[in-house]
C-alpha cells in the first residue's frame, strides 16, 4: 500500500522526531538527520521502516529530523503521520 498524500507529525523538541511522509513509487526511502547518528541512525532506520511495514506500507519517502526520540515515539510518529497521510 502507497500513501495519497504529504503528511506531517511530530516537533524539534528535545526527545522527540518530526516526520514528513511523501507518496513515492520507489519502495521505503529514508532521509534521517539526527543528533544520535552515528550511535543510533541505522536502528532508527529500522524501527521507521518495521512500523510502516507493520503498518502494511511499502512505498514512501521518510524525512526525520530526530532530536533523541525513544522507539515508542518513534513509532507513535510514523503511526500517526500514516494515519494522516491516508
Amino acid at each position: 500500500m502507497t500513501i495519497k498524500k504529504a503528511a506531517k507529525c511530530g516537533t524539534l523538541e528535545s526527545n522527540d522526531i518530526f516526520l514528513i511522509l511523501t507518496p513515492s513509487e520507489d519502495g521505503i526511502e529514508i532521509e534521517l538527520e539526527s543528533t544520535v547518528e552515528k550511535q543510533f541512525g541505522d536502528h532508527i532506520r529500522e524501527v521507521i521502516k518495521a512500523k510502516l511495514l507493520e503498518l502494511g506500507i511499502d512505498s514512501v519517502q521518510v524525512q526525520a529530523q530526530d532530536k533523541g526520540a525513544l522507539d515508542y515515539t518513534i513509532r507513535a510518529r510514523v503511526e500517526a503521520a500514516v494515519a494522516r497521510a491516508l
